[in-house]
């Protein structure tokens, strides 16, 4: 007989780890599901290559929903009858979430909550075990003394952390308490080309590109001293996935080990161009938060020694790739400026970032 395909419900999956993870199920055969928010504009530029015409054969369908409307949540659950839930979507900007700290925790926490309340109510109904992947964040141990591993108290120190070590916390209250198959992933900082402009990383690479290019003079930044373990986002989605494959639920720290300074950052990305970063980083408080974490350094030996799972891909290497994405993105811009179509760069030099 052959075997049932698996189906996976996907939230988030416009996203930088949603489009890794819907490219990850897809080789695997799986039939995935994505939710994605209403919007006046498209914002599906990660996931395009992997769409088809719905009218066409295709194993990957997009729902319009969203994390603060439960009885929507609820009825994408029950007619997609999912095997396997990966929880992504979050308000996931930390500078963000003391602007807006009442919706992120909206979003983050109660949102987590109300999906997981659709998936109980949808295996009681179809009598079949589903499998729930909570996505955390190392920002939930706050200045908790590094390295940090499963065990290691949350001590968040922004409403973005808060909200995030809630949803973790409601994660184990249905595992423990309702005996649903979750999963919750620590994940550390982990980057690539699709990373969002706003966030460091990113707003640090695309300003190296348009640099070199001469579209831009000035990078703005925070501050240059807190210390993040970085490490590949594909990699980290495969971590994701391992997870789920295992015959118990658990908790899972995904990280290098390796902790690198936004200064670091600097001195890789300017010098993969030949430029010295200190002519053109200007400090702006306007981007120190309120409280930082100092530093965020990851244990994964539990996943080393459970999953069998390992980062391989080093911090120079991820940095390379992504300078080269962007160079050559500042190219493509350079060359439509010159033939007269002028875009507007909105916030690539100054940005939400640290």
């Amino acid at each position: 007989m052959r075997k049932k395909r698996k189906i996976a419900f996907v939230t988030g999956i416009t996203g930088q780890d949603g489009s890794y993870l819907a490219e990850l199920l897809l080789e695997k055969g799986y039939e995935v599901h994505g939710m994605i928010r209403r919007s006046s504009t498209f914002n599906t530029e990660r996931i395009d290559h992997l769409y088809v015409d719905p009218h066409q054969p295709t194993r990957l369908f997009l729902h319009y929903g969203d994390m603060t409307d439960g009885a929507g949540l609820r009825r994408l659950v029950f007619s997609i009858g999912p095997d396997e839930v990966y929880h992504l979507a979050a308000q996931s900007h930390v500078m963000v979430s003391y602007h807006q700290p009442e919706y992120t925790f909206d979003v983050v926490a109660g949102g987590t909550l109300r999906l997981l309340e659709a998936v109980r109510d949808y295996q009681q109904a179809a009598g079949k075990v589903v499998r729930f992947y909570q996505a955390g964040s190392s920002e939930m141990f706050g200045d908790a003394p590094a390295p940090q591993n499963e065990r290691t108290p949350f001590r968040p120190l922004s409403p973005y952390a808060v909200a995030k070590a809630a949803a973790h916390h409601h994660a184990v209250h249905y595992r423990d308490v309702y005996g649903l198959f979750v999963c919750n992933g620590i994940l550390f900082n982990h980057e690539s080309e699709r990373r969002g402009e706003t966030f460091v990383t990113r707003k640090i690479t695309r300003a190296v590109g348009r640099i070199k290019m001469g579209l831009q003079d000035r990078l703005y930044l925070g501050n240059l001293h807190a210390r993040r373990d970085w490490g590949y986002a594909p990699e980290y989605v495969a971590a994701m996935w391992r997870m789920m494959q295992e015959d118990v639920p658990d908790d899972y720290v995904i990280a290098t080990g390796v902790t690198h300074s936004v200064k670091d950052l600097l001195e890789a990305a300017f010098g993969e161009v030949g430029l010295d970063w200190q002519d053109h980083v200007t400090l702006d408080p306007a981007y120190l938060r309120p409280k930082d974490p100092p530093e965020l350094r990851g244990d994964f030996s539990k996943a080393r020694r459970i999953l069998g799972w390992r980062p391989t891909l080093s911090f120079a290497d991820i940095i390379r790739r992504m300078v080269a994405h962007d160079l050559e993105l500042a190219r493509q811009e350079r060359t439509l400026r010159k033939a007269g179509h002028i875009t507007v760069q909105r916030g690539l030099a100054h940005g939400n970032g640290r």
